[in-house]
């Protein structure tokens, strides 16, 4: 994105067109290349206003995407649904299925508990009934006893062998925990695959996005799967039906 964009957004969106030195402090962080997220502090998604405080991964495009794909998949059932976003971050996914979807039920798993805060400011500051919602740390399903309609994830998933293939600066400024999945990427995502089922209702739905490159180990992993392309037209979400 050209920084004379960024430098307008951040103040139009963080100092409402007033000029002052803080906003040139924060100039010089956009000229560092720190993320304009960061800067200003929280990013739209879905419809709901994502802060990121304790700086998890910047939502992108392709996980709105998903999400929506989510939304419209749980309008069409009659029931009120209980779903797990795990490997949460920011909270992003959870928060916006809470506000779309006024009956949900929603877990959160983050391992990195210093993002707890950031999802719970979320639910608060998006007008959410926090009595909808739980946060719970642990590894993946560690700490989850229940079973749900959806479970959601958008997991660490690039193979750090092809990390120059990543923005220097996403791996400058973004969290290292919340990009890589361990050999080809795979580690986290074969865990979820192997246990998700344990975790989901009869007909439950997972909805996981990861690489292209990753879709033939998948569906090894989950024979019955469909692969779902993203808005650009590439193979970025697995959706499995138990």
């Amino acid at each position: 994105m050209d920084i004379n964009q960024e430098t307008t957004w951040l103040l139009r969106d963080k100092y409402n067109g007033i000029k002052n030195p803080e906003f040139e402090n924060d100039i010089k962080r956009l000229q560092s290349g720190e993320p304009l997220a960061y800067i200003i502090g929280w990013q739209p998604f879905c419809g709901v206003k994502i802060h990121l405080d304790s700086q998890p991964l910047i939502p992108r495009p392709e996980t709105e995407y998903l999400t929506n794909l989510a939304i419209t998949e749980m309008r069409g059932r009659r029931r009120r649904p209980r779903i797990l976003d795990l490997c949460a971050g920011s909270g992003c996914i959870g928060v916006a299925l809470l506000k779309a979807l006024p009956t949900s039920m929603v877990d959160f798993v983050e391992l990195d508990e210093s993002h707890h805060a950031t999802i719970l400011k979320n639910i608060r500051e998006n007008e959410i009934d926090e009595k909808r919602a739980r946060i719970y740390g642990g590894d993946l399903f560690e700490n989850i006893t229940n079973t749900y309609d959806i479970i959601i994830t958008n997991p660490p998933y690039i193979d750090p062998e092809l990390s120059d293939r990543i923005d220097e600066n996403v791996l400058k400024f973004e969290p290292e925990l919340a990009l890589f999945g361990g050999s080809k990427g795979m580690q986290i995502i074969t865990k979820i695959a192997q246990n998700a089922p344990n975790f989901m209702k009869s007909d439950g739905i997972l909805y996981i996005e990861h690489e292209p490159e990753q879709v033939s180990a998948i569906r090894e992993l989950l024979p019955q799967s469909e692969v779902i392309k993203d808005q650009f037209g590439i193979d970025r979400f697995t959706k499995f039906i138990k």
